[in-house]
């Protein structure tokens, strides 16, 4: 490591203030359903807080290992995350909750395998784009391959099912492939495939074609699947520009199902107002630009492309959930990074920005 280099540390600040962020929901939003489901108004803070600390210390932790590791290992890491990817399909290893077998149970926690998947393919397809890049532009010899890895995966997290974790994991990947340097003509022709492969994913299960229902008019079925939506909109609506105030929401009130998860967001809309939301987008959006910018840096294709792909899947993440959150897109069900209440999925959001600071130490920012 270059003892002249170090982190960067406003990227650094905006990763330790959504984090702080999203303590502060987490219990403002859940301390209601904790008291009723444990008898204890700080169970859920208490959990995000053990995982918010396991979390930032693993980040420290990473952001000292070289980047350069990771190339090593990218094929053994890889190899362990697909098969966790097949365990949790296993009837007794892998856990289903709310309708998707998702999890392996560990003690009293449980680790979610895609979470893992994320990470380790973002790790393997920048080696693999890096090392073989002069073949990218070659469909048989660059672009399947690619393809294969990440449709391979991508079909074992649809037999959880977990549409939203698999449409990150895709496009996620889909940006590292472009940049690149992929030929545009085999995108449209995955764009073609993609749009009957979607249509299939929907028709193949009801419940999806029930969200795609409800989200195009969610007061059709308003105690069904249009539920979560009118209740996030009706969370929005009243936040108006300043919010209702720090802990003065009312659909956390059992009337948005467990809000320190995928809705979250609506809850900051609620009491925080436009103001809070903006400044929380504001964030993602420092983000994504101080993470571009160290890409941009990096010394080198495997740094270049490891960095680009840790903050888009942040990107793209953070991007469903609040779309879902506002009505713009049907429900996935997937997380707000930093924010939402989770075990794996924020630990390894921080180990992800880990590595990610780690590059900015070589990087000429």
């Amino acid at each position: 490591m270059d003892d002249q280099s170090k982190p960067d540390y406003f990227l650094l600040s905006v990763i330790i203030g959504l984090l702080l962020v999203g303590v502060v929901m987490v219990y403002s939003s859940s301390y209601v359903w904790s008291e009723y489901k444990f008898d204890d108004q700080f169970f859920y803070l208490k959990r995000q807080l053990l995982f918010a600390g396991a979390g930032v210390i693993a980040m420290f932790f990473f952001m000292f290992i070289p980047y350069s590791t990771w190339k090593k290992y990218s094929k053994m890491i890889l190899l362990i995350c697909f098969i966790l990817l097949i365990l949790v399909l296993i009837p007794g290893i892998g856990l289903v909750r709310g309708g998707a077998q998702s999890w392996i149970g560990v003690g009293s926690f449980s680790i979610q395998p895609s979470e893992f998947m994320k990470l380790g393919l973002i790790i393997f397809l920048a080696n693999l784009l890096a090392t073989g890049q002069k073949y990218i532009t070659s469909f048989k010899k660059g672009f399947l391959p690619c393809l294969l890895l990440v449709f391979t995966a991508f079909g074992l997290i649809m037999l959880q099912p977990d549409l939203g974790t698999g449409m990150v994991l895709v496009l996620t990947c889909m940006v590292m492939i472009f940049v690149a340097g992929a030929r545009l003509s085999h995108f449209f022709g995955l764009a073609a495939l993609g749009v009957f492969g979607l249509v299939g994913l929907i028709a193949s299960a009801p419940y999806r074609m029930d969200r795609i229902t409800a989200f195009l008019n969610p007061w059709e079925d308003p105690l069904g699947d249009g539920f979560q939506i009118i209740q996030s909109l009706y969370a929005i609506g009243p936040g108006g520009l300043m919010g209702l105030g720090l802990g003065n929401s009312l659909q956390k009130y059992f009337y948005l199902p467990e809000p320190q998860n995928d809705f979250i967001f609506a809850i900051i809309g609620e009491e925080l107002g436009f103001i809070g939301g903006t400044i929380v987008i504001l964030l993602f959006g420092l983000l994504l630009w101080r993470g571009i910018k160290v890409s941009l840096e990096a010394p080198d294709l495997f740094g270049r492309l490891l960095a680009l792909g840790i903050v888009s899947m942040l990107a793209v993440q953070a991007m469903i959930n609040i779309s879902v959150v506002i009505g713009l897109i049907p429900v996935t069900g997937i997380t707000l990074p930093f924010l939402s209440y989770g075990g794996s999925s924020l630990t390894l959001t921080l180990c992800s920005v880990g590595i990610l600071l780690n590059i900015s130490i070589y990087s000429k920012i």
